[in-house]
């Protein structure tokens, strides 16, 4: 079991760097955002180095929606959903190692361009180690929670704008908490509370996310 665990991360990751326009998109679509809010705000490095943690979270959220569709359309259209369905491997499993192998090929790119994007916002220096560490702890969450959207929308053809849809309002808290945590130079108290809560979330993210993510796998796959 643990084999076939490691060969479905191994296959999705393998297929995600060769195809390409997966993690690569994502990074690119992160970058023009983050470029394009200083033209739009205005010179003022105050006001950018304020609010850089909010934007920074707001076009990363945004960027890893764009890949929700790869976790299974491309599986669940050549029939290769119905043999993981079948294999010795859970359902819950497999739809971990989706969500792992998303994650490496889109969720920790993102988190290594932030850093560098930083820089164009006037993030203060000490807050680039809060902001990845809940950068870190928080993007599994958005791939966990992604893949039940992309799960319920398996079926609808171009339904990745629909799951995205799904998933928004369940970023919100991941969202909150990430900001919060980055406001360690102001109220380093604030900040590990938020981390806290970022780790809870994502735990519980965990936990329901694969169950509920199989469940509708399920469903869409007896119809």
């Amino acid at each position: 079991m643990k084999r076939a665990f490691v060969s479905l991360v191994r296959r999705d990751v393998a297929l995600a760097v060769q195809v390409g326009g997966g993690g690569g998109m994502a990074v690119f679509f992160f970058f023009v955002t983050v470029a394009l809010l200083p033209l739009g705000i205005g010179p003022n490095l105050n006001l950018l180095g304020q609010i850089a943690p909010g934007l920074l979270w707001v076009a990363l959220l945004l960027s890893s929606l764009l890949t929700l569709d790869r976790l299974f359309q491309a599986d669940f259209e050549d029939g290769t959903l119905d043999v993981l369905s079948m294999a010795t491997l859970p359902l819950e499993l497999t739809v971990v190692a989706k969500v792992l192998s998303h994650w490496l090929t889109t969720g920790l790119p993102l988190v290594v361009a932030a850093p560098f994007l930083g820089l164009l916002l006037n993030l203060s220096g000490d807050q680039f180690l809060p902001l990845v560490s809940a950068m870190l702890i928080g993007t599994p969450a958005l791939s966990l929670m992604g893949a039940v959207g992309a799960a319920l929308t398996v079926s609808v053809r171009r339904g990745g704008l629909l799951a995205s849809l799904l998933v928004i309002p369940f970023y919100i808290p991941v969202l909150i908490f990430g900001v919060a945590a980055a406001s360690s130079n102001v109220m380093p108290a604030v900040s590990t509370q938020a981390i806290a809560l970022l780790g809870a979330v994502t735990l519980m993210s965990f936990v329901v996310g694969p169950w509920a993510a199989a469940a509708a796998l399920r469903a869409n796959l007896k119809t």
